[in-house]
This record gives C-alpha cells, sequence and structure tokens, in this order.
C-alpha cells in the first residue's frame, strides 16, 4: 500500500507541474503537441483538439511538449513565435505550480493537526538557554540572521549551523531581547543544541491555516536551498542524494509507521510529505541548469535583453547536454538508492 501511495503521490505532483505549464501554454494561445505523465511507452492517449494526452509506463516524470526547442513554423500559434514573456510565463509555470500545490497540501495540513508556533516549551538545565535566563514562553523571532516564523526552523537552523554560536532574538513578556548561545553537546544524542523544546501545536483557524500554510511552504523552499548549498559546499555527500526509489522507500515507511495510528495520521503524514516534495520539485526546476525549466528561464532572459533569439540549434545542444548529464546523475541516484534501501 506504501508503495502505491507513493506512486499517486508523486504522479499527482509531476502532473500539477505539467499542467501549470499547459495551462499558461493555453491561455497565451500556444498549441500543446502532447501531455503525458510519466516516461517510457505509452499506456493510453487520446487525442483532444489537437493535443495528445497520454499516460506512460513509469509514473517518474511527465511532459508537456509545446515544440520549444524547434525553429518558429508559421503558425501563429507556434511556442517560438509567442513574445519572451508569454514564453517565460509558461516556463515559470510549472515550478509555480509545485509552490501553489504545496501551499494547498499545507493549508490542509494546518487545519487537520495545527501549527508549530516558534514558542518555548521546554527549556532544559544545564544547556546554554536556560543560563542565559530564557523561559518557558518565549517566542523566538530570529537566529543569526534568520527570521523564525515555525519552531521547526529552530531545529533545523542548529542542524545546519551545528555547533555554531549563534544570536537569538526572542520576546520575553513582550519584550525583545537578544542572547548570544554556544550550543553544547548532548552526549547521549550526538550532537550540539540550545537545550530549548517546542511547546506543541496550535488548533488553527482558516486565517491562521493560511499564514502557516505560506510559512510552512516558505519553511521547505528555504530548507531545500540549504541543503543545495551544503551539497555545493561538500559539507553534505552526493551520496545522501535520493530520486524515485528513495522516495518510494520514504512514503512506504513513512505509511507502515503511521497506519497504527488511523487514516488521520496516514493522510497527515502523506500530506506532509506532498508538501516537502512539490516545493522540493518547484525549487529544483528553477535552479539555472541546461534542460530543467530555470534553464529555459536563462536563454529568455537573455533573448529579452539582446532582443533577438538565441539560434535554436545551439540552445537545442546545451539542452541535450543537460539531459545527458542529467540521465548520468539518475543512474547514479538510482545506484544509491537501491545500495541504501536493498544492501
Amino acid at each position: 500500500m506504501g508503495i502505491i501511495l507513493a506512486i499517486l503521490l508523486f504522479s499527482f505532483i509531476v502532473f500539477f507541474h505539467e499542467l501549470g505549464h499547459f495551462a499558461l501554454a493555453k491561455k497565451n494561445g500556444i498549441d500543446v503537441e502532447e501531455f503525458a505523465i510519466g516516461m517510457g511507452p505509452i499506456l493510453f492517449s487520446k487525442e483532444f483538439r489537437g493535443t495528445v494526452y497520454c499516460i506512460k509506463l513509469f509514473p517518474i516524470g511527465g511532459s508537456c511538449m509545446m515544440g520549444e526547442d524547434e525553429e518558429a513554423t508559421d503558425s501563429p500559434n507556434n511556442f517560438n513565435n509567442k513574445s519572451v514573456w508569454a514564453r517565460m510565463s509558461v516556463i515559470v509555470a510549472g515550478p509555480v505550480f509545485n509552490f501553489i500545490l504545496a501551499f494547498l497540501f499545507a493549508v490542509i495540513l494546518m487545519l487537520m493537526v495545527g501549527y508549530d508556533k516558534p514558542t518555548i516549551g521546554a527549556v532544559e538545565e544545564g544547556f546554554p538557554a536556560a543560563e542565559a535566563g530564557m523561559e518557558v514562553g518565549d517566542t523566538i523571532v530570529r537566529m543569526g540572521d534568520k527570521k523564525i516564523n515555525v519552531f521547526r526552523e529552530v531545529v533545523y537552523y542548529n542542524q545546519f549551523h551545528q555547533g555554531e554560536t549563534t544570536e537569538i532574538t526572542y520576546l520575553h513578556d513582550g519584550e525583545e531581547k537578544v542572547v548570544t548561545l554556544e550550543p553544547k553537546m548532548d552526549e547521549e544524542l550526538g550532537y550540539k543544541k540550545f537545550g530549548i523544546g517546542s511547546s506543541g501545536n496550535t488548533k488553527a483557524n482558516l486565517l491562521t491555516a493560511l499564514q502557516y500554510g505560506a510559512y510552512e511552504v516558505k519553511f521547505w523552499i528555504c530548507t531545500t536551498m540549504e541543503s543545495l548549498k551544503m551539497l555545493v559546499t561538500g559539507e553534505i555527500g552526493m551520496d545522501q542524494l535520493s530520486g524515485p526509489v528513495g522516495i518510494v522507500d520514504v512514503v512506504d515507511d513513512t505509511y507502515q509507521q503511521s497506519k497504527s495510528y488511523g487514516l488521520f495520521a496516514v493522510i497527515a503524514q502523506m500530506l506532509n510529505l506532498a508538501i516537502l516534495l512539490s516545493a522540493n520539485l518547484g525549487v529544483m526546476n528553477l535552479l539555472p541548469l541546461p534542460a530543467l525549466d530555470g534553464g529555459r528561464l536563462v536563454f529568455l532572459v537573455i533573448e529579452a535583453i539582446r532582443g533577438k533569439r538565441i539560434p535554436p540549434e545551439k540552445e537545442g545542444y546545451v539542452h541535450l547536454v543537460g539531459i545527458v548529464l542529467l540521465m548520468f546523475l539518475m543512474v547514479f541516484v538510482l545506484y544509491n538508492d537501491i545500495r541504501r534501501v536493498f544492501f
């Protein structure tokens, strides 16, 4: 069941991404040749108003083919005959739709389980926070140069900045205070910490669900970007990358762990994973790398600046190289996933 949930979840997120491209293409009067979910051999297809809609064998991707890599034709509805701004809107719509989907899931999750405001619920004796005079009920508003909106940001900040002395701004009885703390090693847990705990979730109404739903999406976007930064700087290794097999394994493990708590817990955990995956996919697709949406945006920005399009064959070569490199990366990630899951 967990594997089926993983496939359905991932397929829907990819579908919504491609729906973004499709919707903006149609809005701008662009011909869409094919709208497909999955990769590989076609399982089902149907042509409707000039577009072939397909479901393919492997549910690990999708496509919205608009002839963007081809020379402009005589048709006014050809992708490359539209203004550069119209084409930009089509390309960016996929990642934007991912962020919208993550936000919708986050609002539902907040209404279900509440939100974790950054209020201290526990202070451990012998750790820096207690020694600095921080108390239960204080609200953390900033750590270093990062604004804090949810308590998980406190936890993740500590993980991403292990051992760093940090300036913390917090509210105590409405008064803003600032302390500088050096985390202390917890020998039992094996990492350094400040010694503060969450106050737990607070029940959300529609307004706070919308507010903290946005904070939740921001949290995952920032976490993804911070993880990418650490990958580039070598703070985390390539062997920690995960792909579709790893995602299926995580979803299945999450399902197995939560099913004993009932349907409500399963839905909440699946929503949490969906927010993470959708926000992650949005960020990854905006990276300025060939073959990704971000790479195509780079060419469109250059076109907007210089006033004419880069020759399609040259752009095509760049994207082809990008696709080849991505395929090598996918093979490497697949190997990582298989080694991690099965060995």
